[in-house]
């Protein structure tokens, strides 16, 4: 089943600039869900974020903060970002089937958002290139995990082009300009 643009929305989980120095190549997380983000925007795609009790952990990476929005980012105490009421009333509001998910880490919050999401009929599509976890080891077994549950797991790239379908599109020159280099 390929990635739609206009059933997608993209979910940044808990980027936040405090947890970061301890995250596995934290760095290229940064910069690949920003990619996400900024695609999300040239394609009319939703963004919502979360944050992981952001009184006692900080918000989310400034760069990444201001693309997404602070407004579209909630604060949680959940694991699970759609157990918080506010994240799942913005995330309703939206009436998007297929979640586009990256962020950290991946073997708490991302993994229990693509459970509790999955559970709720969504189509979970787990951004392998832009989720992390301080042990690299986390990430391997959550990835194997989301997908055993029926979460599909797919790379930046392959958003971007199934979001795209046809190089004749719109957005094609701009993806491969701004995207793709």
């Amino acid at each position: 089943m390929l990635l739609d643009k206009d059933k997608a929305i993209v979910a940044v989980i808990d980027v936040q600039a405090r947890l970061l120095p301890g995250v596995h190549e934290h760095e290229t997380l940064v910069k690949n869900c920003s990619w996400l983000v900024r695609l999300a925007r040239l394609m009319d795609v939703p963004v919502i974020g979360s944050e992981q009790y952001p009184d006692g952990l900080g918000h989310t990476e400034e760069s990444l903060r201001e693309l997404v929005g602070p407004d579209k980012i909630h604060g949680k105490t959940f694991f699970a970002c759609i157990d918080d009421p506010d994240f799942e009333r913005a995330f309703q509001a939206h009436g998007r089937k297929q979640v586009v998910l990256c962020g950290m880490e991946s073997q708490a919050c991302v993994l229990q958002s693509t459970l509790k999401l999955l559970e709720k009929g969504m189509e979970v599509y787990v951004v392998a290139d832009a989720i992390s976890a301080r042990n690299p080891f986390d990430t391997e077994v959550a990835l194997r995990r989301m997908e055993q549950a029926g979460a599909r797991m797919v790379t930046k790239e392959m958003v971007g082009f199934e979001w795209l379908r046809r190089s004749d599109a719109a957005e094609f020159k701009a993806f491969s300009k701004e995207f793709l280099r």
